[in-house]
């Protein structure tokens, strides 16, 4: 079964105690809510005719629960010693919660508040050439789905959680890397080097076959660097499978729901929407 062994239990690597660690996710979540639904008063004061979308809320509040869900207790602990664990909390961390935090559109609930000259330098970012080259498909599917192979076929995931800032950096990409991806590929904010929708579904399409190639992969033991219990690694592979796959339809889905054409003329006063190839969300 390749790398695969038999018992490791990780620890935490002598970080934060759980107890401190959990009251520390807790208030980030709840300040996380409690600034964006701040942005969401605003916007609405700001032009009540156009308000914004209760379902965009939902959306983020959504999100922040499910990473509440698998950054806290029971799910939590269960990560550092059970590989099942550990790919729950990834399928929630990098694919679930990524899902709604994007669809909530952030970026354009912050232009929508900032004065004009600070929205003008937000723009300015989102058009940069670093930006650009981010949010570029194949970049977001390297960084995402691509790292997932260095990850489990040698021992950095061992390395990393075995020291509790490994295994919070491991987290910090999972999230990071796939809030990129979804919003690469169905995001409503604005995205300048985003390509049309028959090119993001090619690689939503790349994405889903070498998601289901790894998981196989990990289930098979094939060259898998795993210091777990067997039937763990092949539990979590197919957590990774199905999990995986279910996240990935959400996301067509979303693609193909919210994207409309953008029909609207492009004028100075709308500095957020340019480029994006969709209509402006609301």
């Amino acid at each position: 079964m390749g790398g695969m062994h038999h018992t490791h239990p990780h620890g935490d690597g002598g970080g934060l105690p759980a107890a401190a660690s959990a009251v520390a996710t807790v208030l980030i979540l709840l300040g996380s809510a409690a600034g964006y639904l701040c942005l969401v008063r605003r916007a609405r004061r700001r032009n009540p005719v156009e308000g914004w979308s209760r379902w965009r809320s939902a959306a983020f509040l959504g999100g922040l629960a499910l990473l509440g869900t698998a950054l806290l207790p029971p799910l939590a602990p269960a990560a550092h010693t059970d590989f099942r664990g550990h790919m729950a909390q990834h399928m929630l961390v990098g694919m679930y919660a990524p899902l709604g935090l994007v669809l909530a559109a952030p970026v354009t609930l912050l232009l929508r508040t900032l004065p004009a000259p600070r929205a003008r330098r937000v723009t300015a970012v989102l058009h940069s050439r670093p930006v650009r080259v981010l949010t570029r498909p194949a970049v977001a599917l390297a960084l995402s789905t691509g790292t997932l192979a260095p990850l489990y076929f040698t021992p950095l995931y061992d390395t990393a959680m075995s020291h509790a800032a490994g295994h919070w950096l491991m987290t910090a990409h999972f999230l990071a890397s796939g809030c990129l991806f979804a919003h690469v590929i169905a995001g409503p904010d604005p995205a300048p080097a985003r390509p049309g929708v028959r090119t993001r579904l090619v690689y939503l399409g790349v994405a889903v076959a070498a998601h289901a190639l790894l998981a196989q992969a990990v289930y098979g033991g094939f060259f898998v660097h795993v210091h777990a219990p067997v039937d763990q690694v092949r539990q979590g592979a197919e957590i990774m499978y199905y999990g995986g796959d279910i996240a990935e339809l959400l996301l067509a889905a979303a693609l193909v729901t919210t994207w409309r054409p953008d029909r609207r003329p492009r004028t100075a006063g709308l500095p957020g929407y340019l480029g994006t190839g969709a209509a402006a969300p609301r």
